[in-house]
C-alpha cells in the first residue's frame, strides 16, 4: 500500500507524466521504469490476498454469511469506484470521466466470489486456474464499435475507451483474469488453516513462487504464450532486460501475473514471522485499507492543486478528464527525485491519521457496522 502511493504521486507530480508512459522504452529512463514496475506488484497482490482474506474470514462465518458479506463489500467497492474515486481524482462534480480501475476489479471479483464459494474448493481452484492461465487465448478476439457487446467485452477482457457525448468511460481493468486471481487467492487461504504445518506451508509457498518465476522465464524467452507484447533487443543489455520484463497489465497477462505474484509469494514465505517495531507501524495502513486509499488520493490531488496554483497551472484543481488526458498541464511537475520526496512526506503525513482511524475503528466497530468496510 505504501508502494502503491508512489505511482499515484508520480501520476500527479512527475513532469514527464503528461508526455509519455513510464514503460515507454523509447523515452523512459531505467530509474523511471523501475519506479513504475515496482508498483506493478500492488494490484495483483491486493486481489490475490483479498481472496485469501475472504477465506480466512470464512472460518468465522457460515458459507451463507460469508457470501452475503462478500456481496455487500463487493457492491460497496463498486459504488466507491463509480461515485467517490472520480471526484477524488478530478475534483470535478460533473463526473465527466469514469475509470473502471482496481477498486472496481476487486469489487466485482468479490461479488463473483460470493457465488463461487458455494462450490467445492477444488472447482474454485480449477476455475481460477483456467481464467489466469487461459485468458490470453482470447487476445485476438475483438469487438468493434461502441455498442453494448463491445462494452461488455471491454469489461471482461479488452481495455477500451468509450465516449458518450461529453462523458467518457474507460474499462481499464478487464475482469476475467482478476476474478481468476482472487479465486486462486481464496484457495491459497486454505494453507493457513490451523491444522496446516507452518514449515510445510512456507516451503510450499516458496516453491510455488520460484516455479512462477521459472515459468515466466521459459514462456518469455521465445514469447511462447501468455503475453501479447513481445520483447525485443534494445540499444543495450539493460534496456533489453527492461523489454523482457515489460509485460502487459491491462488486462494482466499470464506473464504479468507470474512475475508479480511469484516474487510476492517468495517474500511472503520469508516474512512469516512475528512483527517487529517497523512492521507493527506498517501494518497500520493495512488495517484501514479503504480509508488509506481514499485519503491518499485526496491528499495527492489536493497538494497537486495547491502546487498548480502556485506554479501557474490552475488546471490541476479540476481535471476535465484524467491526469493522463489533460494536455494543458504539460510542463507541470517536478523531477523524479522530488516525486520520491513528496511520496515519503505523504506516507509520514498519513501515518498518524491512519493510526487514529485504526484505533477509532477497533473501539467503535460494534456500534458502527460501516467501519468494517473501511
Amino acid at each position: 500500500m505504501i508502494i502503491m502511493a508512489l505511482d499515484h504521486v508520480r501520476d500527479y507530480f512527475h513532469n514527464d507524466a503528461f508526455y509519455y508512459g513510464p514503460t515507454d522504452l523509447t523515452q523512459t529512463s531505467p530509474f523511471l521504469f523501475f519506479t513504475r514496475f515496482i508498483t506493478h506488484y500492488c494490484a495483483p497482490v491486493f486481489v490475490f490476498l483479498a481472496g485469501t482474506s475472504a477465506y480466512l474470514s470464512g472460518r468465522k462465518k457460515s458459507t451463507r454469511e460469508l457470501s452475503i458479506f462478500l456481496l455487500k463489500r463487493g457492491s460497496f467497492l463498486v459504488l466507491i469506484e463509480l461515485f467517490v474515486m472520480p471526484l477524488l481524482k478530478t475534483f470535478n462534480p460533473t463526473y465527466p470521466y469514469l475509470q473502471l480501475q482496481v477498486i472496481w476489479a476487486i469489487g466485482i471479483s468479490m461479488i463473483v466470489l460470493s457465488a463461487l464459494i458455494h462450490m467445492r474448493t477444488i472447482y474454485i481452484l480449477l476455475l481460477g486456474t483456467i481464467l489466469v492461465f487461459g485468458h490470453n487465448l482470447l487476445d485476438k478476439v475483438h469487438m468493434r464499435g461502441d455498442g453494448f457487446l463491445s462494452f461488455l467485452w471491454s469489461v471482461l477482457h479488452e481495455q477500451k475507451m468509450f465516449e458518450v457525448g461529453h462523458f467518457s468511460i474507460f474499462a481499464q481493468y478487464p475482469l476475467l483474469p482478476w476474478i481468476g486471481l482472487m479465486a486462486l487467492g481464496y484457495c491459497f487461504g486454505s494453507l493457513y488453516a490451523k491444522s496446516y504445518n507452518e514449515w510445510k506451508r512456507r516451503i510450499l509457498i516458496f516453491s510455488v513462487g520460484v516455479s512462477a518465476i521459472l515459468l515466466f522465464m521459459i514462456l518469455r524467452i521465445d514469447d511462447t504464450y501468455g503475453e501479447p507484447a513481445p520483447w525485443t533487443e534494445q540499444k543495450n543489455m539493460l534496456y533489453s532486460f527492461l523489454s523482457f520484463i515489460n509485460v502487459s497489465k491491462y488486462p494482466p497477462s499470464l506473464l504479468y501475473i507470474l512475475i508479480t505474484v511469484g516474487p510476492a509469494l517468495i517474500f511472503l514465505s520469508l516474512a512469516e514471522r512475528p512483527l517487529r517495531s517497523l512492521g507493527e507501524k506498517i501494518v497500520i495502513f493495512g488495517r484501514v485499507p479503504m480509508f488509506y486509499y481514499l485519503a491518499h488520493f485526496f491528499l495527492i490531488h489536493f497538494f497537486a492543486s495547491i502546487v498548480g496554483i502556485i506554479t501557474g497551472y490552475p488546471g490541476m484543481i479540476v481535471l476535465s478528464k484524467s491526469v493522463y488526458r489533460t494536455t494543458e498541464l504539460k510542463g507541470f511537475g517536478f523531477d523524479l527525485t522530488t516525486v520520491y520526496l513528496i511520496w515519503i512526506g505523504l506516507i509520514f503525513l498519513l501515518y498518524p491519521v491512519c493510526k487514529w482511524f485504526d484505533n477509532y475503528k477497533r473501539t467503535h466497530q460494534q456500534k458502527h457496522w460501516w467501519l468494517s468496510y473501511l
